[in-house]
């Protein structure tokens, strides 16, 4: 327990508070039971020692603690509460909970058991909340977690604070808020660098380790996380990295599975599997005609990778500008809105908008006669009525 509480304390003196995601204002750190699911990189264990310095200081009725430190080989983490509990802790902050075997169950045994207790924990994209054994879902608001926005990368690297919108008061106002922000930054001069490196908060100059780093996220994912928490045998590994490859070369991938199948040798059912679990990993983001009733078997319209980042580190040449452009569009708006595949454009949102991707130079004509109907332009600081800039769509979380 003494190491564990050092270990704390040095965390909560080494983490910076210049910089905070918008997740930090956003949750409710107030309720007993709440979840954080991301990406390795995204930056959670930051966000809980940030939330933790700026609520607590130094004071131990909050702690940190990652399940995959060595302690919890020989203890449990019950045991570990009791004791926290007694030395009068009032919130806990539990990182990498899927390293440790049975997590839901204590979790939610300590959960009713200390009812004054508080709890936040983090993990995988691929954690499961709800399962045969134990429901956290009646328990836990658990939120998604996932990389820097171009308005959280503008702030990061350059120290140029922009305010979140909404996508309603940008579809409403995105003149006149394209206008204010250009007063601050011209942000064309920074989209083409988020895109190419702005979305996980390591990168520190290096393009080159940057990329190996996100080699390296992938890898994991693959080999450790997915036989973890979806039980996917390790020997098919290398199947999984080429369908991936085969994917990102041609993404958004219109899917041809029986095809895809055949390429890696496989069944087809084998490849829906291996499609849908890279989306619950932010590895993929999958495009259907519904946004409900998520199915294994429900073949997507549309594969794209979770972000455009992905697209560099993966692809040997430059990824294809309309690909980026459309990858970039789905992740951003993706945060907190549900899109769907549109026949008569390039996506839907919220069953409500209709949105054509394309360049400085695209017109509407695609999209006449169609209400609430827009274009997100690229290459363009401002636009008019319903042509948008393309980069704005990063000013929403």
């Amino acid at each position: 327990m003494d190491a564990l509480i050092k270990r704390h304390i040095d965390l909560i003196n080494q983490t910076p508070q210049n910089f905070q995601r918008s997740l930090l204002k956003q949750l409710p750190w107030h309720e007993r039971l709440v979840g954080i699911k991301g990406s390795r990189g995204v930056g959670k264990t930051t966000l809980l020692l940030q939330y933790i310095k700026q609520k607590y200081g130094l004071s131990l009725k909050a702690i940190y603690i990652s399940l995959d430190n060595l302690y919890f080989s020989e203890n449990t983490l019950s045991d570990f509460v009791e004791d926290f509990v007694a030395r009068g802790g009032e919130h806990l902050f539990i990182d990498e909970v899927h390293k440790y075997k049975n997590w839901s169950v204590e979790i939610k045994n300590i959960y009713d058991q200390y009812p004054r207790l508080k709890i936040v924990f983090t993990g995988s994209s691929l954690l499961e909340i709800l399962n045969s054994r134990v429901d956290l879902s009646r328990r836990a608001l658990v939120y998604n977690m996932q990389g820097l926005s171009f308005r959280e990368f503008l702030k990061f690297h350059y120290k140029i604070d922009i305010p979140s919108v909404s996508l309603e008061e940008l579809l409403k106002s995105h003149t006149r808020i394209a206008l204010e922000t250009g007063k601050k930054v011209k942000p064309l001069k920074y989209f083409d660098e988020y895109l190419k490196m702005g979305y996980f908060p390591f990168y520190d100059g290096s393009e080159v380790l940057y990329y190996r780093r996100l080699q390296e996220v992938l890898n994991m994912i693959i080999e450790i996380e997915l036989p973890l928490l979806r039980n996917t045998d390790i020997s098919i590994a290398s199947k999984i990295k080429q369908m991936l490859y085969v994917i990102s070369q041609s993404s958004p991938f219109k899917p041809n599975v029986s095809a895809l199948a055949e390429k890696i040798k496989t069944t087809r059912k084998t490849v829906l599997e291996y499609i849908h679990y890279l989306n619950d990993a932010n590895v993929f983001n999958i495009l259907k005609k519904d946004s409900f009733g998520v199915s294994l078997l429900q073949k997507p319209e549309k594969i794209y990778l979770e972000n455009t980042n992905y697209m560099y580190a993966i692809l040997p040449q430059r990824p294809e500008k309309g690909n980026l452009r459309e990858t970039f569009f789905m992740n951003q708006l993706g945060e907190s809105h549900r899109l769907t595949y549109s026949d008569k454009a390039d996506f839907m949102v919220d069953d409500k908008f209709t949105f054509e991707i394309g360049g400085k130079n695209k017109n509407t004509k695609q999209i006449e006669g169609l209400a609430n109907a827009y274009v997100a332009a690229d290459d363009i600081e401002f636009g008019y009525e319903n042509k948008i800039p393309l980069w704005m769509f990063g000013l929403l979380y």
